[in-house]
């Protein structure tokens, strides 16, 4: 995954110049607008205070796993999480995301098979982030053709609870370039590396065994999960 600094400078200096409530969702979410010198864009913000406690997830942590999300897919070279980032905004502390232009008519049920290649990569992310809340609408079409993943904050837990809306390739065998990126990041679990360090820092100690017990079941399985009658409905 290539880094882009010009934007991570843009999202973690830029001056908040507006923030809008998304009407969608139960945690507070605005779309801001955000100026760096001559630049000016759109990104995320999801503030901790604005985060409505759950039951099954650690109260105002939900900022910290969205920012983990995306590192874990840079770590994994897998590049569908919009750049994200941690910092202070005009509602406290919170993640901070690149807004990605698109068509809000297209979602996962509206893809054909030209895009399996990628769903099957997120399809593997999710099992081992844990992703409980996959949804149609969390799997977006940039303007230029590419598809991002967002809204990743309920991911991590330490309890097994993957709830997704891919249901394509239950059976299938995960392909070996997603398994072999696998195998590197298991490798690095012991002796991780700095990014992979910031990853587990943001992690509950339990919430890390979970972690390194669903890498070994998916490595060990190396099939998708689930039973071959639950398909999406095709377009057309």
């Amino acid at each position: 995954m290539s880094f882009d600094q010009s934007t991570h400078e843009f999202l973690s200096q830029g001056e908040f110049l507006s923030c809008e409530l998304t009407p969608d969702g139960s945690n507070y979410t605005f779309l801001s607008r955000i100026r760096l010198g001559e630049r000016e864009g759109f990104a995320i913000y999801k503030p901790r205070d604005g985060e409505v406690p759950l039951w099954d997830f650690p109260s105002g942590t939900l900022y910290k796993r969205e920012y983990a999300a995306y590192l874990l897919s840079e770590i994994l070279g897998w590049d569908f999480i919009p750049l994200t980032i941690i910092r202070d905004g005009p509602y406290g502390i919170g993640s901070v995301q690149h807004f990605i232009e698109h068509n809000p008519r297209e979602n996962y049920y509206t893809l054909d098979e030209a895009h399996h290649d990628v769903l099957r990569m997120i399809a593997c992310y999710d099992l081992v982030a844990n992703n409980t809340d996959r949804k149609a609408g969390h799997i977006i079409m940039g303007n230029d053709g590419k598809l991002w993943g967002i809204d990743q904050g309920l991911t991590f837990h330490a309890d097994t609870k993957i709830r997704t809306c891919i249901w394509d390739f239950c059976g299938e065998p995960i392909p070996e370039q997603h398994l072999s990126s696998l195998r590197q990041f298991a490798y690095q679990m012991p002796t991780p590396t700095p990014r992979l360090q910031e990853l587990l820092e943001l992690l509950r100690p339990e919430e890390i065994v979970s972690l390194g017990a669903r890498l070994e079941w998916v490595l060990r399985e190396k099939v998708y999960p689930g039973t071959p009658q639950r398909r999406r409905r095709r377009r057309g």
